[in-house]
Order: C-alpha cells, then sequence, then structure tokens
C-alpha cells in the first residue's frame, strides 16, 4: 500500500509566512540569539569584541560579545593606548560571565544574568569557555553624567 504524502504546512508569524524549520525571521533553528546578526545595527569587530550598535532616542544600545581567552589589557590596550578602559559601562549581562579589576585591585565578579554597571578605570577579561553578550546603553562621550554613574570607581 502507498503512503501518502502530506502537504508541508505553513506557519503564519506576525503577518508572514514561514516553512515550519525556521524562526519568523528565517535564520535556521539553532542558531542562538545571542550571536545572531541584530537587525538594523551596525557591525564592527574592535579587538576581537564583536560590536553591534543602534540608535534609540538620544542612546545607543549596543551588543558587545567578548570572547572566551579575552581580557582588555591584551585585546584592547594596544588599540586604544590607555593603560586601563576608560568608557563606563551600563547594561543587561545576558550571557557568561566577566570579572573586572579596578586601580585600586579591586575585583567584581559579573556572571549573567546580571545587571551592570562598571565604572571607567578598569580591566576586565571573560571567564570560563563561553563568550560573554553585553548589552549596554550609552550616550557617547557623556554616558558618565547623563546616568549619574562616579567617573571613576571608589569605596564608601
Amino acid at each position: 500500500m502507498a503512503k501518502k504524502k502530506h502537504a508541508r504546512k505553513n506557519v503564519r508569524h506576525s503577518g508572514t509566512i514561514a516553512k515550519r524549520g525556521k524562526t519568523p525571521r528565517g535564520r535556521q533553528k539553532g542558531l542562538d540569539p545571542f550571536l545572531a546578526a541584530v537587525k538594523g545595527a551596525e557591525r564592527r569587530t574592535v579587538g576581537h569584541v564583536q560590536l553591534e550598535v543602534g540608535r534609540a532616542g538620544a542612546a545607543r544600545v549596543k551588543r558587545l560579545v567578548y570572547p572566551r581567552g579575552f581580557r582588555w589589557s591584551v585585546d584592547m590596550k594596544p588599540i586604544v593606548g590607555t593603560d586601563l578602559c576608560m568608557h563606563a559601562h551600563v547594561g543587561f549581562l545576558a550571557h557568561g560571565e566577566i570579572h573586572i579589576e579596578y586601580a585600586d585591585g579591586c575585583v567584581v565578579e559579573h556572571k549573567a544574568p546580571q545587571i551592570v554597571a562598571i565604572e571607567p578605570g578598569h580591566d576586565g577579561w571573560v571567564v570560563g569557555n563561553e563568550p560573554v553578550v553585553l548589552i549596554e546603553f550609552d550616550f557617547e562621550g557623556d554616558t558618565i553624567r547623563r546616568l549619574g554613574m562616579p567617573d571613576a570607581h571608589r569605596h564608601p
């Protein structure tokens, strides 16, 4: 007896039709959304860090992917030319673990999922075998003032 062939069903997602086995945007199943390209963002790589930047009002929203083995003092210092990272970082650590060391020797450990606020004047490195994915919000050179952050790491 012959087997019946069933027609492949289409699935409707937000006004579009997608075939089963793919996500609504056509990405293959199994692709980690933390690492997939961000629609509408400018993409570049700096010091082994994958950086995607988009505008949201007066702010920038950035997704940074730090690869395993990354260390700011090794990968970025030669490019930037300062002894420590002088940027403030504010956002959501979505994946992985990163440690931050300030000039005074204070080490802060961040592990996803976690909200982070990192003051300027730090080194940082990825811990473990997973990349770190940080979703960050900034105002370019005005981040510290606009977000009310200290201009350097201090202990109370």
